[in-house]
């Protein structure tokens, strides 16, 4: 199951920092926020993360160090900068230090949201490339990256969004895909329309899949679902 996406946030004032961290966190992130860089790094070595947001000036060593500090020992890592600082020579450091971004204070709430969507999405696609894209689901054969379901000598073509969620009820297979996270995995958001048809897929899914008794998507009431196929 993808974890919830983890955001390690840098930011010496207190008012800022604790205003990002609620809401960041009322958008579905867990934050875990510092207010100095070396306890940055020292959480970074306790735990995992998928974005870290940075400040440049802060007490003892500063957000360009830290970044140094971070493209060492955890380079695939992407990081951006949320600082007061407006030359462009801090701006075009940051980039040739490995920035994906930098937002100057004060900000728009909703472009950071953005801005970390975007960055969070590039990642996670190219994470996803090493991921396996053809499956065997008992006497099915699913071709992800051909959209295509086969059975026998019959080929079925998927619309985008079947595919996608037998996609990720393959990669955990016969274990729980929890509903919430895989309707915001497919649609970006959770809410009850986008759920409900989350469920027409999911739907449409078992009846593409009947012809196997070995296999089977069971409801896990109030959880989510989880693809069944029996070991030959």
């Amino acid at each position: 199951m993808i974890p919830k996406q983890r955001i390690l946030l840098v930011e010496d004032d207190m008012n800022l920092g604790f205003l990002l961290m609620e809401y960041l966190e009322s958008e579905g992130y867990e934050i875990k926020w510092c207010r100095d860089a070396l306890t940055g790094l020292q959480q970074l070595k306790s735990q995992t993360y998928h974005l870290s947001i940075l400040d440049i000036m802060m007490p003892g060593m500063d957000g360009f160090n830290l970044a140094r500090h971070l493209k060492q020992s955890h380079p695939k890592l992407p990081f951006l900068f949320l600082t007061a600082r407006l030359l462009k020579s801090d701006k075009l450091k940051a980039y040739a230090l490995g920035a994906e971004d930098y937002l100057t204070k004060p900000f728009d709430e909703d472009e950071l949201l953005c801005k970390i969507r975007v960055i969070l999405r590039r990642h996670e696609e190219a994470s996803d490339a090493h991921l396996p894209t053809q499956f065997t689901i008992g006497d099915y054969f699913f071709d992800y990256e051909r959209q295509e379901l086969r059975f026998q000598d019959q080929a079925h073509r998927l619309t985008e969004k079947e595919n996608e969620v037998l996609c990720l009820l393959c990669r955990n297979k016969n274990r729980i895909l929890k509903r919430e996270e895989a309707v915001e995995t497919i649609y970006g958001k959770n809410d009850y329309f986008l759920g409900r048809s989350f469920d027409v897929f999911i739907s449409r899914l078992r009846k593409l899949l009947r012809h196997d008794e070995t296999v089977s998507i069971e409801n896990v009431f109030r959880v989510g679902f989880i693809l069944n196929v029996e070991e030959q």
